[in-house]
């Protein structure tokens, strides 16, 4: 079955960095487009970031544009979110999704498939 396992959360002062990672198995993963979600604490699901297909396009929430980079390793089925300048308020849980479809989207129900997602937590 299809599985996303997300890795490399953890806690980090504000203005420090880290590398979040992604592990796709089960399906084709260079024919899904790939993106990161978080959540924080009484919020609903938010978009981060996208990578298209073939990792030539990305998109971004305006509040990680210049701070947070998406990559993929389409030989290794995974995808990476690299968060720089981390901010208090970036503390949630990142999430990676999978949707087969061509267009980077923003809403998540879109996506069919999610993983666990892992904990980031910025302090100040």
């Amino acid at each position: 079955q299809v599985q996303l396992v997300e890795s490399g959360g953890g806690v980090v002062q504000a203005g420090g960095s880290l590398r979040l990672s992604c592990a796709a198995s089960g399906l084709t993963f260079s024919v899904y487009t790939m993106a990161w979600f978080r959540q924080a604490p009484g919020k609903g699901r938010e978009f981060v970031g996208g990578i298209s297909r073939s990792g030539r396009s990305t998109n971004y929430a305006d509040f990680v544009k210049g701070r947070f980079t998406i990559s993929r390793d389409n030989g290794k089925n995974t995808v990476y979110l690299q968060m720089n300048s981390l901010k208090p308020e970036d503390t949630a849980v990142y999430a990676c999704a999978a949707g087969s479809f061509g267009i980077i989207q923003v809403v998540p129900s879109i996506y069919g498939f999610w993983g666990q997602g892992t904990q980031v937590t910025v302090s100040s």
